[in-house]
């Protein structure tokens, strides 16, 4: 049977691998063995050496390649990465696996894109080495790690939220006694098996339960996990300096996912007439009139609206991602703000520059909106941004001339650069094609890519 370590490295028998490693030094060396599995594995691309790793960091940046190319690139050949799916490679993967949690629990914050990423990479890498299993030894190693995870602790169907939310999975689809989950066979007969006079309570096992369930929760199980290993990474970072080794890691992974992604980046789009909405500082000067108007101080009675719902959400896109209408994926913040630099210093002290101008200023006798600000960034409802709390709200879009005009009307003041404008986004990246054919940017901002090629 396959290790269960090709699965779960964190288990024992992953974790003893690991400790079989001779020095962390060995993981630059340049490794025979593990390019004899490559290029004998069936199917392997070897004319493209950029593929074939020759030492266990090579084998760990592609890891995390393979994530980013079979995610995004359409014409994604499985080929190019399929020795991870080579069982013989098991042993080096495990290591490769820890060693890569250790780099990015060094190098990143928790909860960061790269942190997210890797986990994410781990479950997809677990979905489709089940998928290629023989189903027998499926079977047999999924009900080996699942007997083990199990054993420590029961899991609450909440656990799952998330998996539900993605509608993969649904309440109704789990098998619950006091609030947790029910995946063992002989909990399921003990429990349940008096339930059922004319039917085996195993043969209802596998009608209500299944393959399917299980693994689906061993995915999730394991990613969690890997989190948590993360975590506990970072714990002990206070007390524990990392070897050089990992930090050259921690380096060199920050370069590969910075490149990587920045080749499937969709965090502009077409603008028609005004060539590509891209992302670069605010030009105040290509404001529209609302904008501008609420930038300067709105009177009491419209504060709320205009600060919280219209400029929040106006500021954030123009500055990060102005093609949103032109996209269909849903993006958070630090997709693009990976941390949080450009929302702490350039997008919230203009959103409370204006509430400051407000007449009175707004958060003297309304402190609660700054809450709200950053509910309308994604953040939930705290007090400040934190990546820990992104996704707990969405990140609010921006409002529409026609809902300007029927909300706030005091602030629609139309201009001629108005005309044909359905959104204040489409103004300000007007705008910004004008005043770049003018040669009326900032040198910065003349020679990026808003202007018509």
């Amino acid at each position: 049977m396959v290790l269960v370590s090709y699965l779960n490295p964190l288990s024992q028998e992953g974790r003893n691998i690991v400790r079989g490693l001779g020095g962390l030094e060995e993981i630059y060396s340049h490794n025979d063995d593990l390019m004899d599995i490559v290029i004998h594995t069936n199917r392997q691309t070897i004319s493209n050496q950029e593929v074939v790793p020759e030492t266990l960091v090579d084998l760990a940046l592609n890891r995390i390649k393979w994530y980013i190319e079979r995610k995004n690139n359409k014409d994604f050949n499985p080929n190019d990465y399929v020795y991870f799916f080579n069982e013989r490679i098991a042993e080096y993967d495990t290591i490769v696996f820890h060693i890569l949690a250790q780099a990015i629990a060094n190098k990143f914050r928790p909860g960061s894109r790269e942190v997210k990423l890797f986990v994410e990479s781990q479950g997809l890498m677990i979905e489709d080495r089940l998928i290629r299993l023989p189903l027998s030894e499926r079977k047999e190693v999924v009900e080996e790690i699942l007997s083990d995870l199990l054993i420590q602790d029961g899991i609450e169907w909440s656990f799952l939220k998330d998996l539900i939310a993605t509608k993969k999975l649904s309440l109704t689809d789990l098998v619950l006694q006091n609030g947790e989950i029910v995946l063992d066979r002989e909990e399921f007969v003990y429990s349940f098996g008096d339930e059922f006079s004319d039917r085996s309570p195993d043969r209802i096992y596998d009608i209500l339960i299944g393959d399917n369930l299980r693994e689906l929760i061993l995915t999730k199980i394991l990613m969690q996990n890997t989190e948590n290993y993360i975590k506990s990474i970072q714990d002990q970072l206070a007390i524990v300096e990392m070897h050089p080794a990992i930090v050259e890691l921690g380096e060199m992974l920050d370069e590969t996912i910075t490149e990587s992604l920045a080749k499937y980046s969709t965090y502009y789009a077409s603008g028609g007439a005004y060539g590509n909405m891209e992302i670069g500082k605010l030009i105040r000067e290509a404001f529209p009139p609302c904008i501008e108007n609420t930038v300067n101080g709105v009177s009491s009675g419209g504060r709320n609206d205009a600060i919280v719902l219209l400029l929040t959400s106006f500021v954030s896109y123009a500055r990060l991602y102005p093609g949103i209408f032109g996209s269909d994926r849903t993006v958070k913040i630090s997709d693009i703000d990976t941390n949080l630099n450009i929302t702490l210093n350039e997008i919230l002290p203009l959103i409370f520059e204006a509430a400051d101008n407000c007449t009175p200023p707004l958060f003297e006798d309304q402190p609660q909106e700054k809450i709200n600000i950053i509910s309308k960034l994604g953040f939930g409802m705290h007090e400040e941004v934190s990546l820990e709390n992104e996704g707990e709200t969405k990140w609010y879009t921006p409002m529409s001339c026609e809902k300007i005009k029927m909300h706030l009307p005091h602030l629609c003041k139309e201009n001629k650069d108005c005309a044909k404008i359905n959104n204040p986004l489409s103004y300000y990246s007007r705008k910004k094609w004008i005043m770049s054919k003018n040669g009326e940017l900032p040198s910065d901002e003349s020679s990026k890519g808003d202007s018509k090629e």
